[in-house]
């Protein structure tokens, strides 16, 4: 497709509690990623706390987009579209971002796009991977989702299968707090788990009857700390890098397992991990050997990309742009909303 002219689309992100925004130029440059970061605010709690996340947020929405205006180098005026994460996610925290936008697009006479979060951690693979093209399958793992999906095309989605119970991110969080590691689990676990022997323990596999492609963490979860209280009732010690390395072996097994299966069965050489819990070493050790064994190309962005930003929101915006996408001023925040619905 020929393009005259340069498509600047300013993205905004707060559906969690990470504050981002940037500014993408023709969906695969990254011209600013500016994300404020809540971690230290919810540490203490032990997990997020929406009320706090959506008054940070309020604080800290316009000099975000600001920056990221400053750093791209551009003005309001040359941006071409707005892109907003309208969910799913938070509600409180989803509504900042999403008035935040809404006044931008008013203000500026700007096309105003809703962008569902799922598939901006899908996009984020094509900022850092040019080459990258649909059809692909991705697995989306984060804290609150755990998605495996086939993209058809640019915002066309398949869902092969998902998650029953708790997200692959949720489950990491859980355990962690169990052990003592506290919040953010995923990294806490990832970085204890290098010393730690992932054979020491042996904990369950979970498969769905009926539903191949389907996940369930609750179970695991559950095993793990019924070890512990074990451990405690017997008075045994109880060897946390031993647990931290188990237990992470136990999920990338079964992600492994369930996502190349369906990259085998539905017959596609290209495979994409994103979402946070895709920064995870080991996992990412786990695929790159895996896929180079079956000849499979992997892809997968950078840490920073993995994490709740705005760049991929702004990815997902050009393409919706340029397939002529547009949102009202009657976009709302919807917390639950599915991949693929509009």
């Amino acid at each position: 497709m020929e393009r005259k002219e340069d498509i600047l689309i300013l993205a905004v992100e707060s559906s969690c509690d990470e504050t981002a925004a940037a500014v993408v130029r023709n969906g695969r440059e990254m011209l600013s990623n500016v994300i404020s970061s809540q971690i230290a605010l919810h540490t203490i709690y032990g997990g997020v706390v929406p009320e706090i996340a959506s008054r940070k947020h309020i604080e800290k929405i316009n000099q975000v987009i600001e920056e990221a205006l400053v750093k791209a180098g551009v003005e309001l005026e040359d941006i071409t579209a707005i892109a907003v994460t309208y969910g799913p996610g938070l509600v409180g925290a989803l509504l900042v971002g999403v008035s935040a936008a809404k006044s931008i697009s008013f203000a500026t006479g700007k096309p105003l796009i809703g962008v569902h979060h799922i598939e901006g951690h899908i996009s984020a693979n094509f900022i850092e991977n040019k080459e990258l093209e649909p059809p692909f399958v991705c697995l989306v793992v984060s804290g609150g989702h755990t998605h495996l999906v086939v993209v058809r095309d640019y915002g066309v989605y398949e869902i092969l299968g998902c998650t029953r119970d708790d997200a692959a991110g949720e489950a990491f969080d859980k355990v962690a707090r169990a052990i003592g590691l506290g919040y953010p689990g995923g990294p806490k676990i990832d970085k204890l788990s290098k010393e730690g022997n992932p054979q020491a323990i042996s904990f369950p596999r979970a498969k769905v009857d009926g539903a191949a492609y389907d996940f369930s963490f609750s179970g695991l979860k559950s095993a793990v700390l019924n070890y512990l209280n074990s451990c405690e009732m017997k008075g045994i010690e109880i060897n946390k890098a031993d647990v931290a390395a188990s237990f992470q072996k136990a999920v990338i097994d079964v992600l492994v397992e369930h996502a190349l299966l369906a990259v085998q069965e539905y017959g596609f050489q290209k495979f994409a991990i994103a979402g946070g819990v895709a920064s995870n070493s080991s996992l990412r050790a786990a695929f790159e050997a895996e896929c180079a064994k079956k000849n499979i190309a992997f892809y997968y962005p950078s840490p920073i990309l993995c994490t709740d930003n705005a760049a991929m929101i702004g990815t997902a915006g050009y393409y919706e742009y340029i397939k002529g996408v547009r949102s009202g001023y009657d976009l709302n925040a919807v917390p639950n909303l599915r991949l693929g619905e509009r």
